[in-house]
């Protein structure tokens, strides 16, 4: 291998293989003259890791290193040929090649913090504003424009098990409610924390059949009949934990079940906090910790809004957009796999700044990540070798 740069090293995670699988599937390469499916994603995996604004900003920086791209396989990106592919070639294609690689991440994530083995989810989604008189087809209100990004969290590891982009007007509930929205069958003994945009009874006895957990936040005005209750342990700020059933008809018709009603005080804030699960074996201090931990998904959003390139965008279309989002999320696994695998102890931020100082300098990424902070580091070109990680 001629270059030993940090973006060549991280390009090895990749199964080339498995990418063309995914192109050819949708023709992606059917009479390419210049930057196939492969050239394009290395291109624009390398904007995000620079957080590069325009195409104008990343032919002049690819350019400045011809020599080291060319040995990456790339010679040139020309701003036109580059939003050409963005605007044409289906986003499909990055799309079903996140999918293969979070495969790959999944193998080595860490466990959740929690005692309990079960798989642990959130569910959520946030808002990306967009001027209407640029993206026309995102029309969100009548002189506002928007796309709504839906995730499934993995609590183990902090990525994203599925994900999928709508437009600004869709309700939550649609995603995880209809099939055509691809939303995945959850294992029988998962624990999904979702908010009440997702109070739907319908969609919650399916997950009561399945023998899925859920735990959300009860609405003010929720109809019930107490059935039972619970000892409440105040030292831990659990105010009441009630056995109910629904009481109105249609929400009995649709959820027959019983359900677990716990009272809880947040003792930083003060708030007072209903919960609503069908989980009656975890302890209610555990449900609430559950609960809270859904948190987790709304710093993942405020991540990849200030660390990805995700709120300003490389072209117009629609599938420029979608096929932007897909390569920033396959980098943000790409970074979750070196951090899981080396088991680096600074944050993703770090790792992420790190790569993005050193990206095209011939210097091991094995021993960026060892490195101790108080040393000088020399950069030095390492022999050939592969990530020990592969």
């Amino acid at each position: 291998m001629h270059n030993h740069s940090i973006f060549s090293q991280m390009l090895q995670l990749f199964s080339r293989y498995d990418f063309k699988k995914c192109a050819d599937r949708y023709s992606g390469d059917y009479y390419t003259k210049k930057l196939n499916c492969w050239q394009q994603l290395l291109v624009l995996l390398y904007a995000q890791a620079k957080s590069l604004k325009s195409l104008r900003d990343i032919e002049s920086s690819i350019k400045n290193y011809r020599s080291r791209w060319y040995h990456i396989g790339i010679d040139s990106a020309c701003k036109s040929t580059l939003g050409d592919a963005n605007k044409l070639r289906s986003s499909d294609i990055f799309r079903d090649y996140f999918y293969e690689f979070l495969g790959k991440c999944r193998e080595i994530s860490p466990k959740h913090g929690f005692k309990f083995k079960n798989p642990f989810y959130t569910m959520d989604s946030t808002l990306i504003s967009l001027c209407l008189s640029i993206f026309p087809w995102a029309k969100y209100r009548r002189l506002k424009g928007a796309l709504k990004i839906h995730i499934l969290l993995d609590q183990s590891g902090t990525i994203p098990s599925f994900l999928t982009v709508t437009d600004g007007k869709c309700h939550d509930i649609n995603i995880v409610r209809d099939s055509k929205y691809g939303f995945p069958a959850l294992p029988p003994d998962s624990i999904i924390a979702v908010d009440r945009g997702y109070l739907d009874f319908q969609w919650l006895s399916s997950l009561d059949k399945r023998g899925i957990t859920f735990v959300t936040r009860a609405k003010d005005n929720l109809d019930y009949m107490p059935a039972g209750q619970h000892k409440a342990d105040k030292k831990k700020g659990i105010i009441s934990d009630t056995s109910i059933i629904l009481g109105g008809f249609y929400s009995f018709q649709t959820f027959q079940s019983e359900l677990r009603l716990i009272k809880y005080v947040d003792k930083e804030t003060g708030k007072i906090l209903v919960f609503l699960t069908n989980n009656f074996k975890l302890s209610a201090s555990t449900i609430a910790a559950i609960y809270k931990a859904r948190w987790q998904i709304e710093l993942f959003f405020k991540w990849i809004k200030q660390n990805l390139k995700i709120k300003t965008f490389l072209g117009t279309s629609e599938n420029a957009i979608l096929t932007q989002i897909w390569v920033a999320m396959i980098y943000y696994l790409m970074l979750a796999f070196i951090k899981f695998q080396t088991k680096y102890s600074f944050s993703l931020l770090e790792l992420t700044r790190t790569v993005k100082d050193l990206l095209m300098e011939p210097v091991s990424l094995i021993e960026i990540l060892r490195r101790k902070y108080d040393k000088s580091y020399e950069p030095f070109k390492p022999p050939d070798f592969q990530l020990a990680f592969l």
